[in-house]
């Protein structure tokens, strides 16, 4: 199929109307009305080309446009543990008090969505899409971009584009003040369970446990750096390696709850009691934090409340209003409790 290069062109400026693109495409209005409403009746090489005239001249409506659904769409990498608790909550707390609903879609773990996720969204067509902890391709971003469907991330996994406004926290400090509480303890062989290099998170607390090092005057040792992708098992898993060093560890910086977690179910296998033996500190402070023995020290990520502030960003960009910030960091807190303590003599 090949698209007409005599079809009249909108005027200059302006965006195609169904019509045009139809005709631009050399297919039925119907056709390009099914592409336009995320229908799946289309064969794949019709859709690719009416979505490439979409990108490309634009799209506007004939008639009024008909109004999204009261949803807000809610993406997660994968829903496990009380992190998407602490989300949907957030989220919620203000879909509620707008009237709408929440939809969740969940990724099995993958931090981008495949191709059949946007045309679910697209027949949802949904007030606005929240990713939490995972991204949009550039063309899944435009095709929602010319369905007036809002993005707003949560903590995203890397660099958030220029057009995608998002909340996160402040992972840099967080890291900082975890591993200033440890040297000030009199800790030096601290070692660090950070996330994947790909997050940036993981790389921002990481980079915050260096800078206090690094302030301190106390030299990292390449061994105490352990890159985990923020599990339970990763956790386990390097603090056995760092537990069973010749000159082990006195303190180790989780970079999140479930791999602190780990460590403790590390060191007990070895015999060792937190915090006489060994100090742990965790991030995100999640309510399991507080019931762990001992209980956690923490730098608490305000999850619900980061959550709450994107789902009201989103609503704002749809109604046409422009928040103040399209990049909004929110502080985060250390939390002290009985999992730290100064180094055994």
């Amino acid at each position: 199929m090949t698209s007409s290069t005599d079809s009249p062109a909108a005027p200059e400026g302006e965006p195609f109307t169904i019509a045009q693109l139809a005709e631009r495409a050399g297919v039925s209005v119907a056709t390009v009305s099914k592409v336009v409403n995320g229908r799946l009746d289309v064969a794949p090489d019709t859709r690719e080309l009416v979505e490439t005239l979409i990108r490309r001249y634009g799209y506007r409506r004939q008639k009024r446009p008909s109004r999204p659904a009261p949803l807000i769409e809610l993406l997660f990498h994968e829903v496990r543990g009380l992190y998407p608790v602490e989300v949907i909550n957030g989220v919620s707390a203000v879909a509620r008090a707008n009237g709408l609903g929440v939809v969740v879609s969940e990724l099995g773990g993958s931090h981008v969505p495949g191709r059949g996720w946007v045309e679910d969204v697209l027949a949802r067509r949904p007030v606005g899409v929240i990713p939490v902890f995972c991204g949009v391709t550039a063309e899944q971003r435009e095709r929602l971009r010319t369905r007036d469907i809002t993005i707003v991330a949560v903590d995203p996994t890397g660099e958030p584009g220029h057009d995608d406004p998002s909340v996160g926290t402040s992972n840099w400090n967080g890291g900082l003040e975890a591993t200033r509480h440890l040297l000030e303890l009199g800790h030096r062989r601290i070692a660090v369970i950070t996330g994947p290099e790909r997050v940036l998170a993981g790389r921002a607390r990481l980079d915050g446990f260096r800078a206090a090092m690094d302030l301190a005057g106390v030299p990292v040792d390449p061994e105490l750096v352990c890159v985990g992708d923020f599990q339970i098992e990763d956790g386990r898993d390097h603090a056995r390696t760092l537990l069973r060093l010749p000159d082990p560890p006195t303190a180790i910086f989780a970079c999140n709850d479930g791999s602190a977690l780990g460590v403790y179910h590390a060191a007990a296998e070895l015999g060792l009691r937190v915090p006489d033996d060994l100090s742990v500190v965790g991030f995100d402070d999640l309510p399991k934090a507080k019931w762990m023995i001992p209980p956690l020290t923490s730098v608490r990520q305000p999850l619900h409340d980061m959550a709450a502030t994107a789902a009201t960003m989103l609503l704002d960009l749809a109604a046409g209003r422009t928040p103040p910030k399209r990049r909004v960091e929110i502080a985060t807190e250390l939390v002290l409790r009985s999992s730290t303590a100064p180094p055994a003599r």
